[in-house]
């Protein structure tokens, strides 16, 4: 089972940094080059100049990591920067409005460290997608540079919501430590709450059992850790963090626990977990209009649309709530327009049954993605990567814009597609399997610069 402790964070001291929406920035995977020349210029203390920093000399690329450790180092010295005194635990919740994608929710999750471990069918962390090996090589030299962990690894709690919304109702219940509003209109509230000494159950002295918010924090703790966790998003961080122990567990020495054994985790319940946008598939040749509708009428039941307005509103209004619905399968349902005409589909599973992988489990077979490119394979001829590495798909977050590629001649079928259920990562993890490409991506994402944790107990 995985092992989450309690750690003293580095903080911004409030007495510097009175309004800590000026100094967040989102995870470096997001951040656009235009978005971290405003974040640089909104404040000089912003964490986009350690999480995304800049060269430091011109043609010396890897200058920009020695930058984030001086900067880092700086921002410790001269106070812009506070170490807690006590290991904690930050509770953190994030309010987006309506105007977002996913339109209003409320996500809440904590913070803590998380023991290292190897990925394996028996393991206390599981992943669900791969990695890639450029992004790892980036955040390794960050990580070692810095020896810090600057933004979460984001984890997902399959077990007892009910349990751990309760803990976190009784530590939330003073006004928070932290509240403040991001320039995307996402309002984020934090509290600090103390936790039990990160080696109390280890040292085999006796000590009275802790009281207070410190037993709910002990007790949150615990519970989170009572089942396999699975990565929703950073596994280049994750497997950073693992990469970087190995390298500095070979000079080892007399450390018994080191915090390089850990690595900062944001861990949610299901229910109170950020949802999960869908990715939608635009076919850029191929079959088109009626022929396109004809051919796929063996797979799918087709409920046709007058206007590409009337699809996106059906899409919109049917939807399901990716945090509530069930893991077992994907919706079955597709938006499809193409060459002027449209309509919702539904998949045949009697049908599909007879074609999906069966070597695979029920929870990754039925995936609404897998759904997909089984279908587009039988149609094309290729599969969906192939598909992909041959430039003939595209991958579109908005479904206007994907419809929009349609309609200006640009593409010859978009296909919408229902959000993955939350729980559906938790499943297929479980079975040991991963998701296809583009399955999952979760959102609002937990700012950075929040807390960071030095690799240092």
């Amino acid at each position: 089972m995985p092992t989450l402790r309690a750690f003293r964070a580095l903080r911004y001291d409030p007495a510097r940094v009175p309004d800590l929406g000026d100094v967040l920035c989102p995870p470096y995977d997001v951040i656009t080059p235009d978005e971290a020349a405003a974040l640089r210029q909104r404040d000089s203390r912003n964490a986009v100049r350690l999480e995304l920093p800049e060269p430091a000399e011109e043609g010396d690329e890897d200058s920009r990591y020695r930058n984030a450790a001086r900067t880092l180092a700086q921002w410790r010295s001269d106070g812009t920067l506070r170490k807690d005194r006590v290991p904690t635990i930050t509770i953190h919740e994030m309010r987006t409005p309506a105007s977002v994608p996913g339109g209003e929710s409320v996500s809440r999750g904590f913070v803590a460290r998380l023991r290292l471990e190897p990925f394996g069918p028996d393991g206390g962390v599981r992943p669900h997608e791969r990695t890639m090996s450029g992004p790892k090589e980036d955040r390794h030299k960050l990580l070692r540079a810095t020896g810090a962990n600057l933004s979460p690894v984001v984890l997902l709690q399959a077990g007892d919501p009910r349990g751990t919304a309760a803990l976190l109702d009784r530590l939330t219940e003073r006004p928070p430590d932290v509240e403040t509003t991001t320039a995307d209109g996402i309002a984020h509230r934090a509290w600090i709450a103390e936790g039990p000494q990160p080696h109390d159950d280890e040292t085999g002295i006796e000590r009275p059992p802790p009281s207070g918010g410190v037993a709910d924090v002990a007790a949150l703790l615990a519970l989170a850790a009572a089942r396999p966790l699975t990565i929703a998003d950073g596994h280049h961080r994750y497997e950073t963090a693992w990469r970087y122990r190995e390298e500095r567990g070979q000079n080892r020495a007399c450390e018994s626990d080191p915090a390089w054994d850990y690595v900062m985790a944001l861990v949610y319940a299901i229910p109170e977990a950020p949802t999960i946008l869908p990715t939608h598939r635009v076919v850029l040749d191929g079959p088109r209009g009626q022929e396109l509708l004809d051919a796929l009428a063996p797979l799918f039941s087709i409920r046709r649309v007058d206007s590409a307005a009337e699809l996106l509103e059906r899409m919109r209004t049917d939807a399901i709530d990716p945090r509530t619905a069930s893991g077992d399968e994907g919706s079955g349902r597709f938006g499809l327009w193409t060459g002027g005409v449209g309509g919702v589909l539904r998949a045949r599973r009697d049908v599909f049954d007879g074609l999906l992988d069966t070597g695979r489990s029920a929870a990754s077979r039925w995936l609404d993605v897998n759904l997909l490119a089984t279908a587009l394979e039988r149609m094309l001829g290729v599969d969906a990567v192939a598909l992909a590495a041959g430039g003939r798909l595209s991958y579109v977050k908005d479904p206007a814009e994907a419809v929009g590629m349609v309609e200006d001649g640009n593409a010859a079928s978009a296909f919408l597609l229902d959000a993955t259920p939350v729980a559906a990562v938790t499943e297929v993890a479980a079975a040991s399997e991963v998701m296809p490409q583009k399955s999952t991506y979760f959102f609002p994402k937990a700012p950075t610069g929040l807390l960071f944790a030095p690799l240092e107990w």
